[in-house]
C-alpha cells in the first residue's frame, strides 16, 4: 500500500436539496400488513431520513469513470483513469491507493425540520409513492408503495480532501467539481430512470485546515467554482 504525507485537508460544505423524491432503501424486517412495501433509511437515533455518504461516494464515482474513461472498456475500479484513482481510492494486484476523499452521510437541517414542522406527511418526514409493476403476460397489476424524501427537503454536505500532493491539487477540485455537475444531472437512489432522486448542491463553503495548528483559511475562490459547477 502506498503512504503519502499528508499536507493538510480541505474542508467542502454544502447544502444538498433533493429536487424530486429521493429513495434510498433502509431495512424493512417487520412489515406488517398495510405497511410501506420499501421504505428509506433513517437515522436510528432520530429516525429521520438520511443519505449515506457511501451512496454519494459510489454514484459520484461511477460517473466520473463513465466520463473520464473514454472508450475504454474498464473490468474494475483499479483501471479507471488516474485522477479518479487517487481521488476514490483503488485496489489493485500491485499497489492500493487509498482514497483522498472522507464523506460524511448526509442529515436534515435545520430549515428542512421547520418545513415539516408546518406540513402532514404520509410517514413521519416521509411521502409513499403508489406504483403498479404489469405482469406482461397476465395483464395483472401488482401494486407496491415506495417511501421517499419529499422534493425540497435539504441535507447538509460534508465532505474532507486530504492535500496529498500541492501540485495535483488543482486538477483534484476540478474533477471534483466535473463530479458535483454529473451528479446533478443524474440521480441518488433507486428508480431515477422514473424520476425519483434528483438533487442540487449549493451555498458552498470550503476551507484548508493546518493540521499543525488548527488555523483555517477560507477558500472562496474554490468555493465560487463549485457553485459555478452546479449552476
Amino acid at each position: 500500500m502506498e503512504q503519502k504525507q499528508l499536507l493538510g485537508k480541505i474542508l467542502i460544505q454544502a447544502e444538498l436539496t433533493v429536487e424530486t423524491g429521493l429513495h434510498i432503501g433502509g431495512s424493512n424486517d417487520y412489515a406488517p400488513i398495510g405497511a410501506v412495501d420499501s421504505v428509506f433509511v433513517r437515522d436510528p437515533f432520530t429516525r429521520q431520513p438520511i443519505i449515506p455518504g457511501s451512496s454519494v461516494k459510489g454514484k459520484m464515482r461511477t460517473l466520473l469513470a463513465k466520463a473520464r474513461n473514454g472508450a475504454r472498456m474498464v473490468q474494475s475500479p483499479a483501471e479507471d483513469e488516474k485522477v479518479v484513482r487517487r481521488l476514490f481510492g483503488a485496489t489493485g494486484e500491485k499497489q492500493v491507493l487509498l482514497s483522498r476523499l472522507q464523506f460524511s452521510d448526509l442529515f436534515i437541517n435545520r430549515k428542512a425540520e421547520r418545513k415539516f414542522e408546518k406540513i402532514d406527511t404520509d410517514t413521519y418526514m416521509g411521502e409513499v409513492k403508489f406504483e403498479n409493476t404489469i405482469e406482461r403476460g397476465t395483464g395483472t397489476a401488482m401494486p407496491r408503495q415506495i417511501e421517499r424524501v419529499p422534493r425540497g427537503t435539504t441535507f447538509d454536505f460534508l465532505l474532507i480532501y486530504n492535500i496529498e500532493n500541492e501540485e495535483e491539487l488543482n486538477e483534484d477540485m476540478e474533477v471534483l467539481a466535473q463530479g458535483f455537475r454529473l451528479l446533478q444531472l443524474d440521480y441518488l437512489g433507486g428508480h431515477g430512470s422514473r424520476g425519483y432522486g434528483r438533487v442540487s448542491f449549493s451555498d458552498f463553503f470550503i476551507e484548508r485546515i493546518d493540521i499543525e495548528t488548527g488555523d483555517r483559511e477560507p477558500l472562496d475562490d474554490l468555493a465560487d467554482i463549485m457553485d459555478k459547477a452546479v449552476l
